[in-house]
């Protein structure tokens, strides 16, 4: 049976579009490995895939930038606030869920387990501890001028999509643009749109 805290009401995120980022692939992702806190870099494909979403990004009106310092995420924001001529901001309470245990190591099962609030690895954070920061950590970011760039992760980003009102358990591909617009016209759920890259 899931935690309570599974089944309880997700945070409110504030009702205004914004642009989502994950970072840029690293080996660990290419290798199929939990990464979490571990600060593994972008490898040369994930810094390619940064200057192409930079690219992506040039004519979406960003007007702010925070990310997670994690340098994956630190350093896909940098390539995107170089080709917008804006600054980024960091928010720690946007970095990558802690995996305790299982960092390092092949996703596996244990995965759908800890989204359902029936199993969290030794010494990780729970998924609806995830899920209260990331929200806090997205509200600040849509306080800031409009629209906002947020470049984190992708656990954190199935967190932030329970809050939507979405199915959490789907993955974000690296360094794809996504707009996130609240609900509107009859919709209860967010809409979530990648954006068409740019050429090469």
């Amino acid at each position: 049976m899931a935690d309570a805290a599974a089944s309880a009401a997700p945070p409110r995120i504030e009702p205004v579009p914004f642009w989502f980022l994950r970072h840029g692939e690293t080996d660990w992702n290419a290798q199929g490995l939990s990464q979490g806190r571990t600060d593994i870099p972008l490898n040369p494909v994930g810094l390619a895939q940064a200057k192409r979403a930079a690219r992506t990004l040039e004519g979406a009106g960003v007007a702010t930038i925070v990310a997670s310092p994690l340098s994956r995420a630190r350093v896909t924001a940098e390539i995107a606030a170089e080709a917008l001529g804006l600054p980024v901001s960091f928010d720690d309470d946007l970095r990558e869920v802690n995996f305790g245990e299982q960092e390092g190591r092949p996703m596996g099962d244990w995965y759908d387990d800890w989204i359902a609030g029936t199993y969290t690895p030794a010494c990780a954070e729970r998924f609806d501890e995830l899920l209260a920061r990331a929200a806090a950590a997205l509200n600040r970011a849509l306080a800031r001028p409009a629209p906002v760039l947020v470049v984190a992760h992708g656990a954190l980003f199935r967190a932030l999509r329970r809050s939507f009102g979405l199915d959490p358990n789907v993955r974000t591909p690296n360094a794809l643009p996504v707009r996130c617009e609240p609900p509107g016209e009859g919709r209860d759920a967010w809409r979530l749109t990648p954006a068409t890259l740019a050429s090469e």
